[in-house]
């Protein structure tokens, strides 16, 4: 029983860490730009709080659905995690990306395009049965952490991983729904 807890706990790690490369990617570039720790925090902060909201909504809307679907709920999130994936490596390929700071409502925007990845991860999750509070609680603090380094590292490094982090969370996705696949 303990070692179904822990692997599920280290799924649940990679993948959080995993969705939070894309807030990571975003954060390195935007922190290229001068700005204050308090917004950075702030910034961070709000990242977090939608990266529990959007898959704890994923995920019950995934178990409402999971009833009717139980024999095609892996087949369907794996899929679901392997598009994610597909996209943000992808995506990382496109040149149209340039770092901008947020401001006024451009602030939730920010906060919700790097966290809209976390709700379709939340429904397979729904899903496929996983614990909800672990996983929302993962999320929210590894996108956190993961944002308030990205701004952290684009102060100093000016742009050297922005692309390689998009593309190593991209794989990762698509390694876990290849698992859930197969």
């Amino acid at each position: 029983m303990e070692s179904v807890w822990l692997g599920e706990v280290v799924s649940l790690s990679i993948l959080a860490f995993a969705l939070g490369l894309d807030a990571f990617s975003v954060s390195l570039g935007m922190g290229m730009q001068r700005m204050r720790l308090k917004r950075i925090f702030f910034l961070g902060l709000l990242v977090g709080i939608f990266h529990v909201i959007m898959p704890f909504i994923g995920i019950i809307i995934g178990q409402l659905v999971s009833a009717p679907l139980n024999h095609m709920t892996m087949l369907i999130g794996g899929m679901l995690l392997i598009g994610i994936g597909a996209h943000m490596f992808f995506s990382s390929f496109r040149d149209d990306k340039e770092p901008q700071s947020p401001i006024g409502i451009g602030v939730i925007l920010f906060a919700f395009s790097v966290s809209v990845d976390s709700f379709s991860a939340g429904l397979s999750l729904g899903l496929s049965g996983a614990g909800v509070l672990m996983a929302v609680l993962l999320f929210g603090v590894m996108s956190m952490v993961l944002t308030w380094t990205g701004f952290m590292l684009g102060r100093k490094a000016k742009g050297l991983l922005g692309v390689y982090s998009e593309l190593l969370g991209g794989s990762i996705l698509c390694a876990i729904g290849l698992n859930m696949l197969f």
